[in-house]
């Protein structure tokens, strides 16, 4: 009993002293990017500071310059150099050589310069989201949300778990290999090369580069033109946090430019990462088959948002209200198909109209708005058609929300969330990724109904269901075809960063975060050596040495079902035979030596 009593005392100090020892800050170094040229205060006594025009139709996608401006108010932010082919191809050679060094680097090394980076963005939280609002037109609450959390989540799953994540995998070695063992290998594949969308520009440079740098390769980031005057500060952040643990500058570089740009750098990396629209993903997967190297595509989707006859109405129209404007409506893995039982819909409809109606879209740093301008040049348009073609086919507008105060230069980057009723899949809502603050509702009856409604879709990111049952919306969730499911909640997903996020049919393949995630940065190698050695090796039979003996393939017959056969005692009368011919084999070469 005292022997007891001794290691129970001991367990609990052990533990008093872990966690006392968590409570020790690690030491982390701080790090100063300069802002000066960012900050609203310092741009508007710059002499380009004016209302910016963008040209419209292809002239957007081309020429020799970049132009930024804010869609919020048209101000312009200045212009970035569109990278030629030969230009971008020197940045991944000297990407390339500080690869080779940072292979070498310990995970200790690379933790540290994550922890430097999560210093950095818990600190300095207000001017990131002030950055990504202006380049994109988002408001601060959907930039922390979108940007900030989900970043500051990612570093700290890799500081948790990334290493062990890398770290070499024992596998079983089977029967045949019992003398053997057998281990997974996660080696750098090189020089990462990931094209990114607009619409968390924060977040898309951050979550590629933290999977390619931890697991010891390097990156070449192409921005969008939609956003690159933000993506190039948070550039400097990781350029400081690299210098900071005396890691080679040129480890990760961020480059700006427009279609010629992209292809450049998928014919000149070791795998490609993009996040973007289905038409651009199979142009990048061709280009790749050209040099046969690895593809992550995040494409479009048209996620099905699922309300079952028993909810709390309040709670879910809340979250469904959440998951259209987020980011100003232009989302990510957001709601695009909303499907209500009949029994509550007209309920959750009156729910939805009335919250929506409270929405104020407006310039997010001019005041207090709930949704923002849209990113993209012409992008209302598209939604302007998409809503016509659906009013056409007898769609109904039952609620929309207000302007706040917006210049009329400005006018197009806004449009007004909207709730349409009397949808069905004939329209080109229902179909086409709208990427905008639209919430088309239609009834259902049955779960079935209900469950071939949401995979009638060319798309297959997420969805969401909601019922007062769980284990009701856990099966409903089971039958949708799409790579991330959330039951009884929206987004949740991507907030579990060891979770791997992505999508089937034309919302792409792949995966992003957790352990499938973070190995995808890998080439991943099997390997296999002998367990005991140098005592017991691997030694051919000799009935199949060459020349093969008359019995080799009697032999070989006798040895699988030894080794595999499903009764134990056909397995031992092979075994007999197999050592039967083993000592027959033996006993003849025996006496050939002798003669």
């Amino acid at each position: 009993m005292a022997f007891w009593w001794s290691i129970l005392v001991l367990a609990f100090a052990f533990a008093i002293c872990k966690f006392l020892l968590l409570l020790i800050p690690p030491k982390v170094p701080s790090i100063d990017v300069d802002a000066s040229d960012v900050l609203e205060v310092g741009n508007q006594s710059q002499e380009n500071n004016f209302i910016y025009v963008p040209p419209r139709g292809t002239a957007q996608q081309s020429g020799k310059k970049v132009q930024c401006y804010e869609p919020a108010t048209m101000k312009y932010l200045g212009f970035l150099p569109a990278l030629a082919p030969d230009e971008v191809k020197e940045r991944i050679e000297k990407v390339r050589k500080a690869q080779k060094m940072w292979a070498k680097t310990s995970f200790k090394q690379r933790r540290q310069f994550l922890r430097i980076l999560l210093k950095y963005i818990i600190k300095h939280q207000a001017l990131i989201c002030e950055i990504s609002s202006r380049d994109t037109g988002k408001t601060m609450v959907d930039a922390s949300l979108g940007e900030i959390m989900t970043t500051c989540e990612k570093i700290n799953w890799l500081l948790s778990e990334g290493e062990k994540c890398l770290k070499p995998e024992y596998r079983s070695s089977g029967r045949s290999m019992l003398h053997k063992r057998a281990r997974v290998e996660f080696h750098p594949l090189g020089v990462i090369g990931a094209i990114v969308s607009w619409n968390y520009p924060f977040h898309n440079i951050f979550n590629p580069m933290l999977a390619a740098v931890f697991s010891g390769n390097g990156i070449v980031i192409k921005i969008s033109e939609h956003a690159s005057w933000s993506g190039c500060f948070y550039f400097r952040i990781i350029q400081s946090a690299l210098a900071a643990i005396g890691a080679p500058e040129d480890l990760v570089e961020v480059i700006t430019g427009f279609g010629e740009t992209g292809e450049a750098l998928v014919s000149s990396v070791d795998k490609v990462i993009f996040v973007g629209s289905p038409g651009v993903g199979k142009m990048i997967m061709k280009n790749a088959s050209e040099t046969l190297i690895p593809v992550t595509l995040e494409l479009g989707g048209k996620d099905a948002f699922i309300v079952c006859e028993d909810v709390d109405v309040d709670h879910v129209a809340q979250i469904a209200v959440r998951a259209v404007l987020q980011s100003g409506g232009q989302n990510c893995a957001g709601a695009e198909r909303f499907y209500v039982h009949r029994n509550i819909y007209p309920s959750f409809v009156s729910k939805v109209t009335k919250i929506i109606k409270s929405v104020t879209a407006g310039p997010p740093l001019a005041g207090k708005y709930d949704m923002g301008a849209l990113c993209m040049h012409e992008h209302s348009e598209k939604l302007l058609g998409l809503v016509n073609d659906a009013l056409d086919k007898g769609a109904e507008i039952v609620a929309r929300g207000s302007f706040g105060h917006i210049g009329e230069d400005a006018v197009d980057q806004y449009f007004p969330p909207t709730v349409i009723v009397n949808v069905n899949h004939s329209m080109k809502l229902m179909q086409e990724e709208a990427f905008g603050p639209i919430m088309p509702i239609m009834k259902f009856s049955s779960d079935e109904e209900v469950i071939k409604l949401a995979n009638d879709s060319k798309y297959g990111l997420s969805c969401a269901v909601f019922s007062g049952s769980q284990s009701h919306a856990r099966e409903i969730a089971s039958h949708i075809h799409c790579g991330v499911a959330a039951v009884n909640d929206f987004a949740s997903n991507y907030m579990c960063q060891s979770l791997p996020f992505g999508g089937v049919k034309h919302s792409g393949f792949g995966r992003f975060g957790g352990v499938e995630g973070l190995r995808a940065c890998c080439l991943v190698k099997s390997v296999v050596e002998d367990r005991w050695w140098p005592f017991i090796k691997t030694k051919i039979p000799k009935p199949i040495q060459y020349p093969v003996a008359e019995n080799g393939f009697e032999f070989q017959e006798s040895l699988v079902e030894a080794l595999y056969g499903l009764s134990i005692w056909d397995r031992l009368q092979a075994l007999v035979n197999v050592l039967k011919m083993l000592t027959e084999q033996n006993s003849t070469g025996g006496n050939k030596k002798e003669k």
